[in-house]
């Protein structure tokens, strides 16, 4: 009895030492979206009391250009919810699919100012404004909705791989700007808060968006 004791008592120690994270109960998983501050996509589920709340991960400033020749910055989506990705014009595999769930999205919420879409290139010396602006035309890309960005491609790959945690956990820790593919969609918040991640070539996952897009939008009138 007393070595069982023992071994209890250890096993508890053992427990409250962890920081693994688990998700919500079930009732609660339905009513909010869990919060994104690591670049192994590990769910958080942060109370607005909680002494993390304020430490929640927000994508910094930044400034690129669009299809449009505009300028493009963090101002140009705050208090807007935005699906991200990251693609390259002549990309003939992943891409096309991407772009085609990325245009059923737009067009899901192309009368709803509060839902914007980015693209951003990640051979943006070849992905100049005319080039994204002829892939733009050829792929129904409505320039209100869905932004084409191009820019310094150090920048871009800085904000894909530390700040959006584009690709996988690997390529947060690479040192240079190694190519990034990836078929990743990124849901951010109002308040430039990571929200969710999905497979952007899977009609399924963005059935998942749409009503992920509509718990924040909910979450945002709460």
């Amino acid at each position: 009895m007393k070595r069982l004791l023992i071994l209890s008592i250890a096993l508890t120690l053992f427990a409250c030492n962890q920081t693994t994270k688990t998700p919500p109960p079930k009732s609660v998983a339905q009513e909010s979206l869990p919060f994104f501050n690591q670049p192994d996509w590990t769910p958080e589920w942060i109370e607005k009391a909680g002494s993390n709340f304020s430490k929640i991960h927000r994508l910094p400033a930044f400034a690129f250009t669009n299809q449009e020749r505009k300028l493009f910055t963090e101002a140009s989506f705050n208090g807007k919810i935005h699906v991200a990705n990251f693609f390259f014009t002549k990309c003939r595999n992943i891409c096309p699919k991407m772009n085609a769930n990325m245009h059923a999205l737009q067009e899901a919420f192309k009368n709803d100012d509060q839902i914007i879409f980015l693209s951003y290139s990640v051979t943006p010396e070849d992905d100049s404004v005319s080039v994204l602006a002829a892939y733009a035309k050829e792929n129904k890309v409505d320039a209100h909705k869905w932004n084409l960005l191009t820019g310094d491609k150090n920048e871009i790959y800085q904000l894909a791989k530390k700040e959006y945690f584009a690709g996988d956990s690997g390529g947060y820790f690479q040192t240079g700007n190694e190519f990034l593919h990836t078929e990743n969609f990124i849901l951010v918040d109002q308040l430039r808060r990571i929200r969710g991640v999905y497979n952007g070539t899977l009609g399924v996952e963005i059935d998942r968006i749409k009503k992920d897009i509509e718990l924040l939008k909910a979450e945002s009138r709460s």
